[in-house]
């Protein structure tokens, strides 16, 4: 076992992830091998995306909260690619109060099927 002194920095940048609201899953392939893990936060008035596919292939981005798609939004606030840990860094840096008053997100995710989940916006 690995004490956390000698754990990798993404270890640690994942778990404080967690701490700040971001809740995972763990999207499959066809033949069901995993394709990657993806983490969402909603607060405020923006949705914070974080898809990891390999150490080196990261990405992230911030949205609206009334982004219909948040894994291929048309509208983006922030975004960034590259090797897990500067990605994760940069997440980490974003500011969680962003100035506006919008009414935060309301929904939940709902299982499409086996692999996917999809966000399902709550009605007014």
């Amino acid at each position: 076992m690995t004490s956390r002194a000698d754990e990798p920095i993404y270890s640690r940048q994942l778990r404080l992830l967690v701490e700040r609201g971001f809740r995972f899953v763990h999207p499959t392939d066809a033949s069901g091998e995993l394709a990657a893990v993806v983490g969402v936060r909603i607060h405020h008035d923006v949705i914070d995306v974080v898809k990891l596919r390999s150490e080196t292939d990261v990405s992230a981005m911030r949205m609206p909260a009334d982004e219909p798609d948040v894994m291929a939004p048309r509208r983006v606030l922030w975004q960034s690619s590259g090797a897990v840990t500067r990605v994760l860094d940069e997440v980490l840096s974003l500011p969680d109060n962003t100035g506006e008053q919008a009414e935060a997100a309301r929904g939940c995710w709902l299982p499409v099927d086996h692999r996917t989940s999809k966000w399902v916006p709550a009605s007014a």
